[in-house]
Formats: structure tokens, C-alpha cells, sequence
């Protein structure tokens, strides 16, 4: 629930991980110049980065289990780890009657 911070679902492989890390560094540099930075902050690449990776996750639960293909992960990115965060759960839906 950071505005620096997102969540995805992807193939849980760690290559795949790292090459998410590149792209967005490589999209959304740190140390540059971001007309945020006017502003007092310094961390409009985190902002950037969140916004390119997405902030929520939609997932279907069928009998009480994540509906995630096989190699499916759902992942959490910080991009700016200054401040505390949270994350919010929300299940939204019918009970099937019984």
C-alpha cells in the first residue's frame, strides 16, 4: 500500500527476477535528475519503477487456493525501503451456497 512499491505475478525463476531488476533500472535510473527531486524528495525513480511494474494483483481463489499456474508467484517490490510499509488483502466475492 507504498506508492514506491509494487505487486505482479510472474514465473517464479530467478533469472527472470533479475532481468525485472535491469529493466526497470535501466527504464527508471536512480541518481538522476527527476523533476520530483525539486520538490524536496529524492526518489522519483522508485515512483517510476512502481508505476512500469504496477501497484495490485487480481487473483482468482477456487476451494480456498490461489488459482496460480504452476510456476506462478505473486511478488512484492520495494523500491524505495526508507519508509515502513503495508501490504492490504482484500477478498471480495460470494460464499457459494451450500
Amino acid at each position: 500500500m507504498h506508492i514506491t512499491s509494487a505487486a505482479f505475478v510472474n514465473d517464479a525463476e530467478d533469472g527472470l527476477i533479475e532481468d525485472f531488476k535491469e529493466l526497470v533500472e535501466r527504464l527508471a535510473p536512480a541518481g538522476k535528475n527527476y523533476h520530483h527531486h525539486q520538490t524536496g524528495e529524492d526518489n522519483a525513480d522508485a515512483h517510476l519503477k512502481r508505476t512500469l511494474m504496477g501497484h495490485q494483483v487480481t487473483m482468482a481463489i477456487t476451494d480456498g487456493k490461489l488459482d496460480l499456474r504452476p510456476w506462478e508467484q505473486i511478488y512484492y517490490a520495494e523500491f524505495d525501503s526508507q519508509r515502513k510499509k503495508r501490504v492490504l488483502v482484500k477478498i471480495v466475492g460470494d460464499k457459494a451456497a451450500n
